[in-house]
């Protein structure tokens, strides 16, 4: 593998702007000026104007602008500005004043993270001709311990622009750690590759190997070559490198070529040798950007819709998965265990489904595996949150068409109302309820979970998911979203806080009076919420631990509110009994129709009646205005006659 750095910069930024910062007289602007101009300067300004760097000076032939700073008092505002707007920063000191050396682990370098400047660091000893050599100290040994505590240092360097000695390797190095970084790809402490370029590596090596063997061989590694530097390798280079990683990693290559672990011994090589262009390179023809994920260019495009829109997987995506589901379950017992499901992701960031909301959402088997429909429910579930982060992860694990193809935008819910029907296959359904009254208790049992008498109060949203299965032997993905109560009102300052939402389930405990006082009122807010902002949705009341005796007036109390509400009785359901009178599909049933099921507040009712009452207003007055035009035309008619007559 030959280095190169052809991709950095299209992949870069259109230019790097290096801050030179340090103590009074340490150099500054004679660096600055000796690196542009190739002279030593005789008289030097306080601070000079931004300075760009002849382009051809770096091999990237990438702009380089130098800002020089001023450390005066009545300057630090200005210093700290050009600071935080830095690509990367060098500092200053004097090579003949160790006192400046010192300023720089006691405020310089302590400074920068105050003001929350993440850029890399050079370290540049100025003045080196001005050194008394007999109190020379080696630079590692002085800069050790400074590195070891700030590790944005890049590079320390000593040089003097008097006698023109590593004047411009300064500035190369500054470039360099911005074009190419160090810490996204390798933590030096540990020495070793950090996970997300691992995760990077490993998925380019599987797209370089053609025949899916486990390892490249010379053709696919001439491939790789090629396509990343615009150069093939010959005969005799392809035998040195897989000799030279045989010799220290036997694994490295097998019979059949290079295999990953001797792909990224080489890289990791590259980088101990300082040769990072190389392995950025790489990433960058694959697309990657500085922080080791997929660029821009590479992913969903920003999809225009509306706030009831929702996106789904399509079928050619979701049949992707289908078989990305069957090559990963290795064991071949119809679930992903949790070293499956690492594996199936390692060529990802990381797992999308390792933190909230993702992580526990989905149905697992006993031994903790996901199975197919649990699969492809967190699929769905994050496709409908993050379309573009399922979108991005699809691509991770192999996805190869296009991006737009894996995803659809549905049909406004509006639309789906006034048709009565919906032609979507994933709904989301809002948990609403006081304390106490089971909504927890409903999303565990959705995915299996077993029933707990012990009560810990919601405080953040929670989401489950699962299939449901259909009369007609379909599926259909269900995604149980529970609002805590402290929450609604919050929720709800959102005029389309309601427009994501399919189907609003109100649950109340069953046994208790003031349960289901506070779940009507509930049920009113967000009904009126609702019709003020025209995403009215279906509302089903779920009365809960059905295995308790109910409060005296449950009956009636429900029996009055639902034909006052205009909908369902409510569902007796009871966790603890695993007795959940198909509530699941009953749910599913009034997204599946959407005009149904919509309750109706007095406000409402009233409304409603007012339109009727004007658009009939508004109908006799335009019958009476169609009378009067007729009436008119016929006297004009009449008056013509009788004119034509006389």
């Amino acid at each position: 593998m030959a280095g190169g750095s052809s991709a950095a910069k299209s992949s870069s930024k259109a230019g790097v702007r290096i801050v030179v910062a340090g103590d009074r007289g340490t150099g500054k602007s004679s660096l600055i000026i000796t690196a542009a101009a190739e002279s030593f300067p005789t008289n030097v300004p306080p601070v000079l104007p931004p300075t760009t760097l002849p382009e051809d000076m770096f091999p990237e032939h990438v702009p380089v602008t130098v800002i020089d700073t001023s450390s005066s008092l009545e300057n630090r505002g200005k210093l700290a500005d050009e600071l935080r707007r830095a690509d990367a920063v060098v500092l200053t000191y004097a090579c003949d004043e160790p006192s400046t050396l010192d300023r720089l682990s006691t405020f310089w370098l302590p400074e920068l993270r105050r003001l929350e400047v993440k850029v890399p660091v050079i370290v540049a000893g100025c003045k080196l001709d001005l050194r008394d050599e007999q109190q020379a100290v080696s630079l590692e040994l002085v800069m050790s311990p400074i590195m070891q505590q700030f590790r944005e240092i890049e590079t320390c360097i000593e040089c003097s622009a008097y006698k023109h000695i590593q004047i411009p390797e300064v500035f190369y190095y500054a470039q360099k750690a911005v074009l190419h970084p160090t810490a996204p790809l390798f933590d030096q402490e540990a020495q070793t590759l950090k996970p997300r370029c691992v995760r990077a590596l490993k998925r380019i090596f599987i797209l370089c190997d053609h025949d899916r063997d486990g390892a490249l061989s010379d053709a696919e590694l001439n491939d790789f070559q090629v396509k990343c530097f615009n150069a093939p390798l010959q005969p005799s280079e392809i035998v040195g490198v897989k000799r030279v990683v045989q010799e220290k990693l036997p694994e490295g290559v097998s019979e059949n070529g290079l295999t990953l672990t001797g792909f990224l011994f080489l890289h990791a090589l590259f980088i101990e040798k300082g040769r990072l262009e190389t392995t950025w390179t790489v990433l960058r023809k694959y697309g990657y950007n500085n922080d080791i994920r997929l660029g821009d260019d590479q992913l969903l495009a920003p999809i225009k819709r509306t706030p009831d829109q929702s996106v789904e997987l399509t079928s050619e995506a979701v049949e992707f998965l289908r078989g990305v589901f069957t090559m990963f379950d290795s064991d071949g017992d119809g679930a992903l265990n949790a070293h499956e499901l690492e594996d199936l992701f390692s060529t990802a960031p990381e797992s999308p489904w390792n933190e909230a909301p993702y992580a526990n959402a989905a149905e697992k088997n006993a031994l903790g595996g996901l199975s197919l429909d649990g699969f492809l429910s967190e699929w769905a579930f994050m496709t409908v949150i993050d379309p573009v982060l399922s979108v991005e992860n699809l691509i991770y694990i192999g996805y190869a068409g296009d991006p737009s193809s894996a995803v659809r935008v549905t049909r406004k819910r509006r639309v789906d109302r006034k048709k009565q029907s919906s032609d979507r296959n994933v709904f989301q359904c809002y948990v609403f309820g006081p304390k106490e009254a089971g909504k927890s208790s409903l999303l565990h049992s959705f995915v299996g979970r077993q029933f707990s008498e012990a009560y810990t109060p919601t405080t953040e949203e929670r989401y489950t998911v699962n299939t449901v299965d259909q009369p007609d032997g379909t599926k259909k993905t269900l995604i149980l979203r529970e609002i805590p109560e402290d929450a609604i009102e919050k929720l709800l300052i959102n005029k389309d806080a309601l427009a994501a939402c399919d189907v609003a389930v109100f649950v109340h405990d069953s046994s208790n009076g003031s349960s289901w006082i506070r779940s009507t009122e509930l049920l009113v807010q967000v009904a009126s919420h609702g019709e003020s902002n025209g995403y009215e949705v279906p509302c089903l009341i779920v009365a809960a631990k059905d295995d308790l005796e109910p409060y005296p007036t449950a009956i009636q109390d429900s029996t009055r509110v639902s034909q006052d509400m205009g909908i369902e009785a409510p569902i007796p359901i009871s966790t603890k009994l695993g007795d959940f009178n198909n509530v699941f599909r009953r749910i599913v049933r009034a997204a599946e129709h959407p005009h149904l099921s919509i309750p109706e507040t007095e406000a409402g009712k009233t409304r409603k009646q007012y339109h009727r009452v004007l658009n009939r207003s508004l109908m006799v007055v335009s019958v009476g205005a169609a009378v009067a035009i007729v009436g008119l035309a016929a006297y004009r008619v009449y008056a013509t006659r009788k004119n034509t007559s006389s």
